[in-house]
């Protein structure tokens, strides 16, 4: 029995399903089973910002177990992937990317430019809020709690106007027509990794290796660039940051970056292509731009 450690939301577990599903079908004579590791995010949510990258607040203890070899590898959403990684652990896979763009839960299912005069938008995202207020800084932007489903229902029942998830979250749980996804160009950037899973495993293992042979190397080059952005601009410090490395066509690729010194702040935004190769060259190049 090869074991993946996943954490219990209804997301994480969802993500570890489709991990499952790719690994079975490509080694359909191995048995995989998922394991449920609460993280520390999990234990304490009041105490933690969940929506910011590379912390390590949902991945640490999944990685603890990889570790000691209680499981074989471990499913995460890849922005939660701190930047600075265990050097015996490997991210061995990443399944092809969800959408990644960010998306307003609204009452009403309006757009963002239409929310009324100071509604109470919510997110516990520095790098959401900077944007949004960038935009509307009449929105009263205001901390909120919970995974997806909690999110959700805090604006259904009133709590709040309106709140900003990642897109691929509410895909993965079947609530995606609740959402309207934000211009990554013009409204809201997504965070480095957003829409991602990754796969990590021991280095060297067997299990690295099953990890590979389902591994997207169009997702792999993307998230690799938007994480390089987030190491070069300080890597698991709660920055307002948003990075996208976006296909195009064959060979092309866009990088789009968005950094604000903190919320209320105006956010810089910077575009630029390059061949999908030489996106790790512009990720530097478009860091070093904005610091």
């Amino acid at each position: 029995m090869i074991a993946l450690a996943t954490r219990g939301s209804a997301l994480a577990r969802a993500q570890t399903e489709l991990a499952l599903a790719d690994l079975r079908a490509q080694f359909p004579d191995r048995d995989f089973a998922a394991v449920v590791i609460d993280s520390d995010g999990d234990l304490s949510p009041a105490s933690v910002a969940p929506d910011v990258p590379g912390e390590g607040w949902f991945t640490s203890r999944l990685e603890q177990a990889l570790l000691r070899g209680q499981v074989q590898g471990a499913v995460h959403s890849a922005k939660d992937l701190p930047t600075d990684l265990s050097p015996e652990l490997v991210i061995g896979g990443f399944l092809a990317r969800a959408d990644p763009r960010d998306a307003l839960v609204s009452a009403g299912e309006i757009a963002l430019a239409e929310l009324p005069h100071g509604s109470r938008v919510g997110t516990s995202s520095p790098r959401r809020a900077a944007q949004l207020l960038a935009l509307r800084p009449d929105l009263a932007v205001t901390t909120i709690r919970g995974n997806v489903d909690t999110r959700v229902r805090k604006v259904r029942d009133g709590e709040f106007e309106a709140c900003v998830v990642a897109l691929a979250g509410l895909v993965r749980i079947d609530r995606e027509r609740e959402g309207r996804p934000l211009d990554p160009l013009r409204e809201c950037t997504p965070a480095p990794a957003q829409g991602a899973i990754a796969i990590q495993a021991r280095v060297g293992s067997e299990f690295a290796e099953m990890a590979a042979a389902i591994d997207d190397p169009i997702t792999r080059g993307c998230v690799e660039a938007e994480r390089l952005v987030l190491t070069e601009m300080g890597g698991g410090c709660r920055l307002p940051l948003g990075a996208l490395a976006e296909p195009l066509g064959s060979d092309r690729a866009r990088l789009t970056v968005a950094w604000a010194a903190e919320p209320g702040s105006p956010v810089r935004r910077l575009t630029d292509e390059s061949s999908r190769d030489g996106l790790a060259a512009l990720a530097l190049v478009l860091a070093q731009r904005l610091r």
